[in-house]
């Protein structure tokens, strides 16, 4: 048998699936001995997953003694199979599959190289070394120019270095809902290439005529840009509340684009309530 492939309960589901799929697709074979189909498929499982050689585990789980954990995952026939990525099924089936179709599962699941190189890539950025994780990309995008999430991690390293141009033409390349990253990038976008303003010079307008809505979109922008959120949302809020129509209504609008930033934490449900109330 697999150095791969295992036998799993209930005592050590937790630990062998759910935190080893944080690593590495789990593969669960729900079984029992009198199956007959289950004796077929058991020996192909083991087979590939040897094959693999640890790109993903073969957990196999008596459905007989461990009844809880059939229940569970709704198990209601078997041999049933289920993958596990990041401590969740994502993919299952059920019934004797021949190798080829099982086969055909397993690469669903596991990582190629393209992936691979992704996997580095993100490691580079996090150690800062962008030169080295776009080059990382670049080699991924040989392998595979269509594939959608190499062009968004390069953008997310262009924006990291202020390329703002760079960015824009690989996120205009990917439709907006082809990635949830598509809007937070396209919200980040907008907000690069200000920090050369003067804050000081821009507050001074504001504190000299509160009207000055330029200037309140400015430092807006810039604050935003700075990770000042609450200071920048409350600028663009001001904007709101004195003129909905200047630059057509461009408070709400970038307000938007800052939700799209920030995704769904509880300071855009705060200010998406303020942004109600302002507007009625």
């Amino acid at each position: 048998m697999s150095e791969h492939a295992l036998d799993v309960g209930l005592a050590d589901f937790s630990q062998r699936v759910l935190e080893e799929s944080k690593h590495r697709p789990v593969v669960v074979d729900f079984w029992a001995p009198w199956c007959g189909p289950c004796k077929q498929l058991k020996p192909i499982l083991e087979k590939l997953a040897a094959e693999y050689d640890g790109k993903f585990l073969l957990a196999k789980i008596n459905s007989d003694e461990n009844q809880e954990l059939a229940a569970r995952y709704g198990v209601r026939g078997i041999p049933s199979v289920k993958a596990f990525v990041d401590g969740e099924p994502v993919d299952e089936f059920s019934g004797a599959l021949p190798e080829g179709e099982v086969r055909a599962f397993l690469d669903r699941l596991v990582p190629g190289p393209t992936d691979e190189l992704r996997r580095q890539a993100a490691d580079a950025r996090l150690a800062g070394d962008a030169p080295g994780a776009l080059q990382l990309l670049a080699d991924a995008s040989r392998i595979d120019p269509a594939h959608l999430g190499v062009r968004l991690d390069a953008a997310e390293i262009m924006l990291d270095l202020n390329e703002a141009e760079e960015a824009r033409r690989l996120i205009g390349s990917v439709p907006d809902d082809a990635d949830p990253r598509v809007p937070a990038l396209k919200a980040r976008l907008q907000f690069t290439g200000v920090v050369g303003e003067d804050e000081a010079a821009l507050r001074s307008r504001v504190a000299a005529n509160e009207n000055d809505l330029e200037a309140r979109l400015r430092l807006a922008n810039l604050l935003v840009a700075a990770g000042q959120y609450e200071a920048g949302m409350d600028q663009l809020l001001e904007i709101v509340r004195r003129d909905r129509g200047f630059e057509d209504d461009i408070g709400r609008k970038t307000l938007l684009s800052v939700f799209n930033l920030l995704g769904g934490d509880e300071l855009v449900s705060r200010y998406r309530r303020l942004l109600a109330s302002a507007l009625n």
